[in-house]
């Protein structure tokens, strides 16, 4: 194995960046997920083999991801589509530093770094995994490549993968902790460039080949698991005679507490099931309302495991829980919505007034489980249109509302293209492709539309147990987002939504706050402000958007969150943005909503206008400071 010139001390620390939330880095990481996998395989040390290699470079990628809000690194990120991501930023380097770390040799008077033991996370167990070979050519390039140091592989990743300049790549080392990144780049020249290559299979650890391990050896392993396996059942069963065992529960923990509150919460017998009819005739219309449904709802032993595993998850249950929803155990016996087979499980859904908690478990036995928490407090009818059931294949079912009559598919990208009819089987949708599951460029944005009497609504998948409302018009008084305008409106902007998955969303509105006429005869700009409302009142995400006649999406010109702008409490927004016109002029373009009398802008461009526009000349690169004046005369800062 050759030596790593990785210095034995913290990576250096290099400028502050802006703040990396730890969404906005997992969404960063699933987007460029393949590309972040390439780079660890390449830079890991040839020595460990091909298989372990490719188990490694996901295990070092998963866990870059932080686990708080991060200062990201100064650094650049210059490949299409990433330029400017700091989330994407932190990622890479934090994918770059553990597979440096990872070739660094044992030392016997200090404890081994995460990275340069085994994985624990991804198992693959009874096969071999190895990207598919490549041509001549890619195989003379990994035979160059494993005469390299960590770090000149790194170097050579950078400049062919990353399409980074030496000065990049350089800043980028340094940050990773190499102690000699221009010896590391000298290395790097060692080696032809041929970077087109590093986009072959030869080194993709997400395109795969499957072998058997040793078949003799695993038939000894085997025989040995089955004896241990027998002594414990039977050690098991000697502990579980004196009284009532843990078996029924399915995957969950073993019982801590027995009241009588509890026990009640515990027992299928009295879950509440509500009257198909209830919502026709109450004056509440939300989830209390649903009645249960599903192929398993009289399963007694599934409902049980549920409850069970509900309030005490095991450590074979995945659990998870949208921001700001408690996971704990129900307070007294919570409703049933569903419970029946979705795909390849059986799932089970119960609300407890304030929470959604989907349970599922493989339905052909095997062990382990999913616990999904959702908080619903104060959901209304437009709000309790649907739940998602389950994700399959990029797709994803809904169970719908008693009181809709009819769902579709439509693309928020395609405006005039119409809703695809989705078939309702007792309440639940067909497989409609989601969003929240797609990695890649946006080239579509899949919703489900819902009729509900007269009305009709749109909900979007955002990687949650409950679709996000979509609405369009302004702040206090907006409009369902299914009408043609409102359509053309969200257009643009579909892909913006991708901002907000896991974020707990309740609901997300877009306000064409302003229309500006661009210099130079180029047309009319359109100004648009999503807002997104979240279950537990804080952390809602504002982005002020800006679009240009013939683009197909719009450009993000200011974001900011748990700020009141746009939001029915301060219906009022002011945003710019640096605009080159066809001639090759700048202008710094800003705009406020229609109640702004005049704008004032200082710093790097001085201009001033009375009204709600404000076109100055200005340079490439300039930084504005913006006012303005609302006409009831309060002031308006803009949005940062």
């Amino acid at each position: 194995m050759q030596s790593q010139d990785v210095a034995q001390r913290p990576a250096p620390s290099s400028p502050a960046g802006p703040v990396v939330d730890v969404e906005q880095a997992e969404a960063a990481l699933v987007e460029h997920y393949p590309r972040l996998v390439r780079l660890a395989y390449l830079v890991l040390p040839p020595g460990l083999g091909r298989s372990r290699r490719v188990v490694t470079a996901h295990a070092l990628t998963q866990r870059a991801l932080p686990r708080n809000r991060t200062p990201a690194p100064v650094i650049p990120a210059q490949s299409t589509g990433r330029d400017g991501d700091p989330g994407y930023a932190l990622v890479r380097l934090q994918v770059l530093r553990t597979a440096l770390e990872a070739g660094l040799p044992l030392r016997r008077k200090a404890w081994p770094k995460r990275s340069q033991l085994p994985p624990l996370l991804p198992q693959v167990w009874g096969l071999k995994l190895f990207p598919r070979s490549g041509g001549a050519d890619e195989l003379a390039l990994d035979q160059r490549l494993s005469t390299l140091s960590g770090p000149a592989r790194a170097a050579y990743a950078l400049r062919g993968l990353e399409r980074l300049a030496d000065d990049g790549a350089r800043k980028v080392l340094t940050a990773a902790g190499v102690a000699d990144p221009d010896g590391a780049l000298l290395e790097a020249d060692g080696v032809p460039a041929q970077y087109g290559l590093l986009d072959s299979p030869e080194f993709d650890p997400c395109s795969l080949q499957a072998r058997p391990t040793d078949l003799m050896r695993r038939r000894q392993h085997l025989k040995a698991a089955l004896a241990a396996g027998a002594a414990l059942l039977v050690c098991g069963a000697l502990l579980g005679l004196p009284g009532e065992g843990w078996g029924p529960d399915g995957a969950a923990a073993p019982p801590y507490a027995r009241n009588p509150a509890a026990q009640a919460a515990l027992d299928p017998a009295k879950l509440t099931r509500v009257d198909p009819a209830a919502w026709q005739s109450s004056t509440r219309t939300d989830f209390s309302v649903w009645p249960a449904r599903g192929d398993l709802t009289g399963d007694s032993a599934l409902l049980r495991r549920a409850l069970a595993v509900w309030a005490r998850p095991g450590e074979r249950v995945q659990v998870s829980a949208t921001p700001g929803t408690l996971s704990g155990g129900p307070a007294g016996p919570p409703q049933l919505l569903y419970a029946g087979t979705v795909d390849a499980a059986h799932v089970v859904i119960l609300y407890d007034g304030l929470r959604l908690a989907r349970y599922a478990e493989p339905k052909d036995g095997t062990q382990g489980a999913a616990l999904d928490f959702a908080r619903v407090d104060g959901a209304d009818r437009a709000e309790a249109g649907a739940v998602v059931l389950g994700r399959t294949d990029g797709n994803v079912r809904y169970l719908t509302a008693p009181w809709v009559s009819k769902a579709g598919e439509r693309d928020l990208l395609k405006p005039g293209s119409g809703a695809m009819d989705l078939a309702l089987t007792d309440g639940v949708t067909a497989p409609l492709a989601s969003p929240a599951l797609r990695s890649g460029p946006c080239t579509s944005w899949n919703v489900l539309q819902l009729a509900d009497g007269k009305r009709t609504r749109l909900l979007s998948d955002l990687g949650e147990l409950v679709p996000a409302r979509l609405t369009s018009g302004r702040p206090g008084s907006p409009g369902e987002a299914s009408g043609a305008a409102a359509l053309r409106t969200w257009q643009p902007y579909a892909c913006s939504l991708g901002t907000v998955r896991s974020a707990g969303v309740r609901s997300v509105n877009a306000w064409a706050f302003n229309e500006q006429p661009l210099p130079d005869a180029s047309g009319s700009a359109a100004w648009v402000c999503t807002r997104a409302e979240t279950w537990r009142g804080g952390g809602a995400r504002v982005l002020a958007q800006f679009h240009t006649p013939g683009g197909r999406y719009g450009a993000v010109a200011a974001k900011a969150e748990n700020v009141p702008a746009c939001g029915a409490r301060d219906p009022h927004v002011l945003a710019g943005v640096l605009w080159k016109s066809e001639a090759g002029t700048w202008y710094l373009l800003a705009a406020g909503s229609r109640r702004t009398a005049s704008i004032r802008a200082t710093g790097g461009i001085n201009g001033s206008a009375r009204s709600s526009l404000l076109t100055v000349p200005g340079e490439q690169g300039a930084r504005a400071e913006l006012k303005g004046t609302l006409r009831d005369g309060r002031s308006l800062g803009g949005l940062r």
